[in-house]
């Protein structure tokens, strides 16, 4: 269990300084001392098309996030977009849920100025939380441990909207994201980068690796060290990281690439306040804004974390395939924060002070066997799997009587001291999965996709505080249904059912443990890829709904039954790739119509909190040519739709437009960029509460100067 005496750890700058000298250094040493004797052709083990690989320009051709065995994307019968190596480059993300900003579907950054985690809904629901993968295994946030990844470890992002039961288990009914990282390739290669940019913030990055001679041993070294702030004045943006890849490939048909990592950051907790006119009397005039865009010293969100796995091949022959995916992730938190919870009269702010310090760590493995055979004139693809994930959080929480502040003098001016545990608990939940998928195409273009699995998971509880161990036990059977057919001119229809799972902790009234929430999704959709051209379009409607949802026990009040129910509707389009040979695109829109069908919460009928009904965005990306060769030009714009703040719809969140520029110049082996992000500083709601309990401020203006070269 983590000691709660753990203390403040930032970076030391002197630490930055030394990293930032020798980034450059070490590239062009890397360069200097090694002598290599290049083949006529490279060859690398996973080529553009590769759903391992990072796409070729803002499109990809196959996904490992519809079917376990990798499948052409235009046969998978499900929404897939995937945010590639050249995307990530161009609009350079800080975080994950940034990169995903113009990913039809998803609404990023929809806490504002929160650090703990990757935030982000899909097609309405919350994924961020439960959603997320790196290379195939879960990695979703632990109860406080978010266990972050940062973009410049990854290759790409795969992002499958609905429900994922049959290839993951239990997961958000919105969809999940696979975070592909940067593995090591069989070549020479190396860049260094370093970056200055809003509230002082300093990154100096490398990624550089090599094969050995053979072709048979290749290695790769990511680091990234970052000394800033944010938004919040006397916050902390930190992170240190270092990630390595090592691949061994005797044979063609023999690959194993260990993959591990560590990383320590310092960042900042969200910080909702009340709004002058809604939470409470505009006559007692507004917040300053140097109260608003400070937090007390108290606050504190430091992480250390790391990571070690696999990823194993073998080719039995042409037909038979055997994969093994592993890995073990650790992380140790350390939260404090005194938050606004809501006005405690008409002047007074209410705020608490929390506290938790926990591990938390994930083993996950997934065993695959995959078979291919030709039946007549059909192209069969059958994957058969199981995978087992332990995940164990233990840990304490401390819930403070609270402080009050009036609005007309505001000042954190006060100490705060850690409160008593009101938490005390080890969990451990077991997570055991048994699938199989199939895919069959045919002669005459149809391709049929389909999967069943059986999951179990157990759920075991600690209780320190009480003394006493409490178990759960839940199962589901999950299916998948769907189907692609080429017509042979670049369009390619598709319809799909999906199904998925999440568990629920704890009982009703008369002791009854609490079934496994459950969700299904009907999808059908049109994809178009002309032939020759590095472009994709999509358009797809869908219909989830959610079952099994917890509400309120109408007959006994503090209690919960499971009649609740919702249902996300909507449609979205989405265009990726190039328009003409020097401009590339990536458009998006979505519209969802989130409507809660069952409850007894008193909001039937009403629209699920914090769901936008319209999502749109647009980016561009202009690469010069002739005397100008070497120029690039990319902005982009985001609009997002009015929602409400709870679900009882009493209070509405303003929509909001935001742009973005990106402009950088290339030549020789250097390349200078300068991005910016909500490019006017536009001011508005990231998201609101019910009325007194305040609303959190979106991201301001961002700038971030980058100079980097490859040897």
């Amino acid at each position: 269990m983590t000691n709660n005496s753990i203390t403040r750890a930032r970076p030391r700058v002197s630490k930055l300084v030394l990293f930032m000298g020798t980034t450059l250094l070490s590239s062009a040493a890397f360069a200097q001392d090694t002598t290599i004797v290049l083949d006529p052709i490279v060859v690398t083990r996973a080529d553009e098309a590769s759903p391992l690989s990072g796409g070729t320009g803002y499109t990809a051709e196959e996904t490992t996030a519809g079917f376990k065995g990798g499948v052409p994307l235009v046969e998978v019968p499900r929404s897939v977009s995937v945010v590639t190596a050249q995307e990530i480059a161009d609009r350079a993300p800080v975080q994950i849920e940034d990169a995903l900003a113009y990913t039809p579907g998803v609404s990023a950054s929809n806490w504002g100025v929160d650090d703990r985690y990757d935030q982000f809904t899909i097609r309405g629901f919350d994924t961020g939380s439960k959603g997320i993968y790196r290379d195939g295994l879960i990695q979703k946030s632990i109860n406080f441990s978010g266990f972050k990844t940062d973009p410049w470890m990854v290759e790409r992002i795969d992002v499958l909207r609905g429900p994922t039961g049959v290839m993951y288990g239990p997961g958000e009914a919105g969809g999940m994201v696979n975070i592909v990282s940067k593995r090591p390739r069989f070549e020479t290669f190396a860049e260094g980068r370093l970056q200055y940019g809003s509230h002082d913030t300093a990154q100096a990055a490398i990624d550089l690796g090599d094969s050995n001679a053979a072709r048979t041993l290749a290695w790769r070294l990511t680091g990234l060290m970052r000394n800033g702030g944010n938004e919040v004045k006397n916050a902390q943006d930190d992170r240190f990281l270092g990630a390595f890849g090592v691949t061994w490939a005797p044979t063609d048909r023999t690959e194993v690439t260990f993959l591990g990592h560590y990383q320590e950051d310092n960042l900042a907790p969200n910080m909702f306040l009340p709004v002058a006119g809604e939470d409470y009397d505009a006559s007692f005039g507004a917040l300053p804004q140097s109260f608003a865009d400070s937090q007390h010293d108290f606050n504190q969100l430091d992480t250390e974390g790391w990571s070690i796995g696999y990823q194993a091949r073998h080719e039995v022959n042409s037909q038979l395939t055997l994969r093994q995916n592993l890995r073990y992730s650790e992380q140790d938190t350390t939260y404090r924060h005194l938050y606004y919870s809501g006005m405690a009269s008409a002047t007074q702010m209410q705020f608490y002070d929390f506290t938790v310090f926990e591990d938390a760590s994930t083993f996950a493995v997934d065993t695959q066997v995959e078979y291919r055979a030709t039946l007549g004139a059909a192209e069969n693809t059958l994957v058969a799997g199981l995978d087992y994930t332990r995940q164990i959080v233990d840990g304490t929480q401390g819930f403070g009587a609270g402080y009050l502040i009036d609005v007309t003098n505001p000042s954190y001016g006060f100490g705060v001291s850690d409160p008593g545990n009101y938490i005390d608990r080890k969990t451990t939940e077991d997570q055991t999965g048994l699938y199989v998928q199939n895919h069959t195409r045919f002669e005459n273009g149809v391709a049929l996709t389909a999967g069943l699995r059986k999951s179990w998971v157990e759920t075991e509880t600690e209780n320190r505080l009480t003394n006493t161990t409490s178990t759960q036990d839940d199962d589901a059977l999950t299916m998948s249904l769907g189907a692609t057919w080429d017509l042979g001119n670049g369009y390619v229809p598709f319809a799909s059912y999906a199904e998925g799972f999440t568990t629920n902790i704890g009982s009703s009234f008369d002791g009854t443990a609490f079934k496994p929430t459950e969700s299904e999704q009907f999808e059908v959709g049109l994809r178009y890829q002309p032939v020759g051209r590095n472009l994709m379009l999509s358009a797809a409607v869908f219909d989830v709904t959610k079952t099994n949802v917890l509400t309120a026990d109408p007959f006994n009040s503090n209690f919960q039954v499971q009649t609740g129910e919702v249902r996300h509707r909507g449609g979205e389009l989405e265009a990726r790739g190039q328009l003409t040979e020097q401009l590339a695109a990536i458009f998006s829109y979505s519209y969802i119509d989130a409507k809660i069908t069952e409850s007894n919460n008193g909001d039937r009928d009403n629209t699920a909190a914090k769901v936008p009904e319209h999502l749109a965005s647009l980016w561009l990306d202009y690469a010069f040519a002739g005397g100008l060769e070497g120029l690039k030009l990319g902005g982009g714009v985001r609009y997002v739709g009015e929602s409400w703040g709870d679900n009882a719809n009493s209070r509405k969140v303003d929509d909001y437009i935001l742009a973005d520029v990106a402009v950088s110049y290339a030549w020789d082996d250097y390349r200078v960029s300068l991005g910016v992000t909500n490019l006017f500083d536009k001011d508005y709601a990231a998201t609101c509460e019910t009325v007194s309990y305040g609303c959190i401020s979106g991201e301001g203006r961002e700038l971030t100067l980058a100079l980097s070269r490859k040897f």
